[in-house]
């Protein structure tokens, strides 16, 4: 059982949903979403901090120059610094994390009646986010079925998404980690595979 409440009288089961980049994690937690479990999406606190944190934005224009344009994050500017740097990626995880951290604590205790909550992150395993956790669920689907979705949701080029990939665990890697898998490949149905592990997450 997760730590982050110790010292509640109902302690909700924290579960995570991770999965490589355009695996689709958004589309299943949005199912569950459905079903009344509220989700957590760090890497949409991740940007939303990036952008309007003061403490963040000071400590990332210190370790990378001033990578903002108009008050945002040049989003392509700090790709080109991060993604084939893993260093570099390190510090800028280092200098997030932290505040997503901060922010899910608070939420848990926001949504405490809740008898699930859930924790949605791409690098869910990588940060070491998964230890706060009491299940993990993987969102898994082919290669190029991935690529494809993120060339054309962000419009970036196949070698921009490969490179994102390359900085992320593979699923092999995830699925030592994983309670459960599903598979969203677009070719099998995903509501009953979600469906399928609710049940199982509401069992004691």
């Amino acid at each position: 059982m997760s730590t982050f409440l110790e010292n509640k009288i109902n302690k909700p089961l924290l579960v995570g949903i991770t999965g490589g980049i355009g695996s689709g994690k958004s589309t299943i937690s949005k199912i569950f979403e459905s079903l009344g479990v509220p989700v957590f999406n760090s890497d949409e606190v991740a940007k939303n901090s990036i952008n309007t944190d003061k403490e963040v934005i000071e400590k990332i224009i210190h370790q990378f120059g001033d990578v903002y344009h108009l008050g945002k994050i040049d989003a392509e500017k700090m790709a080109q610094l991060v993604f084939n740097d893993k260093n570099a990626l390190e510090k800028l995880n280092h200098i997030i994390h932290p505040k997503v951290r901060a922010e899910f604590k608070l939420w848990i205790i926001k949504n405490s009646i809740f008898p699930i909550l859930i924790q949605e992150a791409a690098i869910l395993i990588e940060s070491g986010a998964y230890k706060n956790l009491d299940k993990i669920i993987l969102v898994v689907a082919p290669l190029e079925e991935r690529i494809r979705r993120v060339m054309n949701r962000d419009g970036v080029t196949e070698k921009m998404v490969r490179e994102r990939i390359q900085t992320q665990s593979s699923d092999q890697e995830k699925m030592e980690y994983a309670n459960y898998c599903i598979t969203n490949d677009g070719k099998q149905l995903i509501i009953p595979q979600v469906i399928e592990v609710f049940n199982k997450l509401k069992k004691p």
